[in-house]
């Protein structure tokens, strides 16, 4: 099995993967507030001034982060063509695995929760 074919079928397993847990675990019953036409969660009537919660920021970062990680994968797909494909694919997994245990470990201690 070549390294293309590898790397299609394991991009084809994870998306298949990633699809049926979202329809597993995505809650079907919005909320009124969600089907409110003001979604941003702020009073249109209020004040302009309400300053940010630091919890968008952090989760601001947390996107930045993850959309390095697609910068650092880019490259991936021609470096199949290198003399050892495996070693790439070693590290690329690695890459992927900390930033998992990253998200997991900031999901746990809830700081992607908006609620308190």
């Amino acid at each position: 099995m070549n390294m293309i074919s590898l790397m299609l079928s394991l991009t084809l397993a994870l998306s298949t993967a990633l699809i049926m847990l979202n329809l597993w675990l995505a809650q079907t019953s919005p909320d009124p507030e969600k089907l409110s036409p003001y979604e941003c969660g702020f009073d249109p009537l209020g004040s302009a001034r309400l300053p940010f919660s630091i919890r968008f920021f952090l989760v601001a970062i947390l996107f930045l982060l993850f959309d390095l990680e697609i910068a650092l994968l880019l490259p991936l797909p021609w470096a199949t063509q290198l003399k050892h494909p495996a070693t790439t694919l070693t590290w690329t997994s690695i890459i992927i695995l900390l930033l998992t245990l990253g998200l997991i470990y900031e999901w746990a201690q809830g700081g992607l929760e908006w609620a308190e």
